[in-house]
């Protein structure tokens, strides 16, 4: 398998996941700027231009982060990455993927946006991702983990984007139950090895 990423981008929460997952794969580098990769034209691998994209070994691609995330639970159910698909768990889990996808995710690529400028993202920060972040935190203040005591993939996910506030000038320092989790996600084994594959630091 085949792991396109660029450096920081949501890409990561994929590479945990297969790291979890006990996955063998290589990582493959995609330059945003020129949308090519070691092996050439990265619209070659998706006409979408955009990561991260999981090839697999009979050359299908998969994108999108969160589908990432669920193939490689549902191929590796041994390892609890996501409940089983039908359950009512599944359900809570999807629902924290979307969360995460939708109400942090986006909120956070307006924070790089170039459109805006330093007071309008500061005040969208404090209006509408303060709420999110207040939501997550009340969350985990009862969990280690989004769904419960285990880590899951919605965690690779929620962890991957809390390590951009640092590059948007958002303050997390408040949110200690967010902190703690942090925390305990840069203490896994596989974090540290992605974050080093990225050449990143912990959060």
């Amino acid at each position: 398998m085949k792991l396109y990423f660029a450096t920081g981008s949501c890409g990561l929460a994929s590479q945990i996941t297969l790291r979890e997952a006990g996955q063998d794969f290589e990582l493959i580098k995609v330059d945003f700027k020129t949308k090519t990769t070691v092996e050439g034209d990265y619209y070659q691998v998706t006409s979408k231009g955009l990561v991260p994209a999981l090839k697999l070994d009979d050359g299908d691609v998969i994108t999108e982060g969160v589908v990432i995330l669920q193939w490689i639970a549902d191929k590796n159910p041994e390892r609890g990455l996501l409940p089983a698909f039908g359950t009512k768990d599944r359900y809570k889990a999807l629902e924290w993927l979307n969360f995460v996808a939708t109400d942090l995710h986006r909120g956070f690529a307006t924070l790089f946006s170039p459109f805006l400028d330093a007071e309008s993202k500061a005040r969208f920060a404090t209006g509408s991702l303060g709420s999110r972040f207040g939501y997550v935190n009340d969350h985990l203040s009862r969990s280690d983990y989004l769904l419960g005591n285990q880590f899951s993939a919605a965690d690779a996910y929620l962890y991957n984007v809390l390590t951009w506030a640092g590059r948007v000038k958002v303050d997390l320092s408040g949110y200690t139950s967010i902190q703690a989790f942090m925390a305990r996600m840069d203490g896994r084994p596989s974090v540290r090895a992605s974050l080093e594959a990225e050449g990143l630091s912990p959060s």
